[in-house]
């Protein structure tokens, strides 16, 4: 493959993904990580892209889709439930990991009178408790990312293969029989390096994840303790993965809480 060619796929890659590592480029077009290099310089030095510690992302991305308050908006009243649902499964003074994604910050939001020890990558759930007192929040390290609301990178990974907690609040972009996938490389081995550190994993996942499969494989059903979802996710999965000895908790509606 000649070296234009490289550099039109790895712009078109991160035209969908916003942003990606460098061993996630170099996989995706088949060479090397050092001429993945080469080749991020060359999109750079054109103003398509900007190089982070790690890997690379897009300058001017096309849509919102990966942005936080757009996609804090999609299935809102659903990611309430789960918060509630998830935040009750979580004993006072635990230290809790939280990862990125936007139900999770909802499930954050119910976690103050537990009085937690927070961990994250993100910002918009450090920002929750920036300034209340009973909440310690521990921030990763890591590039900012602003669209994301999100601390990526080998720091981030790092930060979290030295961490120990007693549980993680993970998101993720599809759940099939095979397992959960993600969007995003960097995230998925910062994902993964949370899921290591804990002994008890809890993801959040609404509906429409069911049977969706995205990008990136994140991990298997084994890896995975309980799974938090909304009612309107569809029954036949929920009894195929409780099947397979997965614990699904169906979050109550707020009509139904109340």
């Amino acid at each position: 493959m000649q070296a234009e060619e490289r550099q039109l796929r790895i712009a078109e890659h991160l035209q969908k993904v916003e942003f990606a590592a460098l061993d996630e480029l170099a996989q995706h077009v088949g060479v090397s990580v050092s001429t993945v290099r080469r080749d991020l310089t060359v999109l750079e030095i054109g103003g398509t892209i900007r190089r982070t510690h790690g890997g690379a992302r897009l300058i001017n991305p096309r849509t919102d889709e990966f942005v936080f308050s757009a996609r804090d908006t999609r299935q809102l009243a659903e990611k309430e439930a789960i918060g509630r649902a998830c935040a009750a499964l979580i004993q006072p003074h635990q230290s809790v990991i939280v990862d990125a994604g936007t139900t999770p910050y909802h499930v954050a939001r119910y976690l103050g009178d537990k009085k937690p020890q927070i961990i994250t990558n993100s910002l918009p759930v450090a920002n929750l408790y920036a300034s209340a007192g009973p909440v310690e929040v521990v921030v990763s390290g890591g590039v900012i990312y602003p669209r994301l609301g999100v601390l990526v990178g080998p720091l981030a990974v790092e930060s979290f293969s030295k961490m120990h907690a007693d549980v993680a609040i993970m998101s993720g972009g599809g759940i099939t029989a095979e397992g959960i996938t993600n969007s995003h490389g960097l995230l998925i081995e910062i994902q993964q390096a949370m899921i290591r550190a804990v002994q008890k994993v809890i993801f959040c996942l609404d509906h429409t994840k069911f049977g969706r499969q995205s990008v990136s494989p994140l991990c298997g059903l084994e890896a995975v303790d309980v799974l938090v979802t909304d009612s309107a996710a569809p029954m036949d999965w929920v009894n195929q993965l409780r099947a397979r000895g997965l614990e699904v908790i169906i979050a109550p509606s707020s009509s139904e809480a109340g």
